[in-house]
């Protein structure tokens, strides 16, 4: 019997999404092959899934596939950090805005009960906090309902959590950063597209100091 489409898309979607964390957290570190034999058997999915998914990280620049070598994690180059921030210095604040206006009233629900969470975030956990960074920034793009948009935002921010993993261990003042989602999304919520704009720049250029600071 043939797999349905949607169920082929769905174990792809699945893959694709731990894959893609793995690489962004650097659970897959730079330059280690990808094992698709393995993977299959933790992800529980076939070969197709695996081989789909692969395609889609190495359009985003999480993987590199060589002939007859393999796909491999990609390297994180820290001369990368002034392309991807000037991006996001772009992208950002434009986001922010978005979400402000046309953040749902479910959406708003989200992002307070998000914020909530934010208070109770451990605050000496740094790994723990950059998920919680990674988790904020998705659920404001999700509220920009352009899915373009969204998809080019959740790439850079992917790049750029990987430059933060490589500093993570030296890094003080973690919760702080995460901390500063807090009034990004109280303006969010109250549909403040101003306010949020300014945030979340303030937000990126941060991120680029805290990293130059420790190169």
């Amino acid at each position: 019997m043939n797999t349905p489409v949607n169920d082929a898309v769905s174990l792809t979607e699945q893959a694709y999404a731990a894959l893609r964390d793995r690489l962004v957290m650097l659970e897959i570190k730079p330059g280690e092959p990808i094992n698709e034999e393995r993977l299959r058997t933790e992800l529980g999915v076939g070969r197709t899934p695996i081989r789909e998914a692969l395609k889609r990280l190495e359009q985003e620049r999480l993987v590199v596939a060589f002939p007859r070598r393999g796909t491999f994690a990609t390297d994180v180059n820290i001369s990368d950090l002034s392309h991807i921030s000037e991006v996001r210095r772009t992208l950002e604040p434009l986001a922010a805005a978005a979400a402000a206006e046309r953040a749902t009233a479910d959406d708003r629900a989200a992002l307070t009960e998000l914020r909530s969470q934010l208070d109770t975030a451990p605050s000496g956990d740094n790994t723990e906090l950059l998920r919680a960074d990674v988790g904020v920034h998705r659920a404001i793009y999700r509220c920009v309902h352009n899915p373009f948009l969204e998809n080019t935002l959740i790439s850079y921010d992917n790049l750029a959590t990987r430059i933060w993993c490589v500093f993570l261990p030296r890094l003080s003042g973690m919760a702080g950063h995460v901390g500063e989602h807090v009034p990004l999304l109280t303006a969010i919520v109250e549909g403040d597209g101003k306010k949020a704009s300014e945030l979340a720049a303030k937000h990126v250029i941060g991120f680029e100091r805290a990293i130059r600071a420790l190169i």
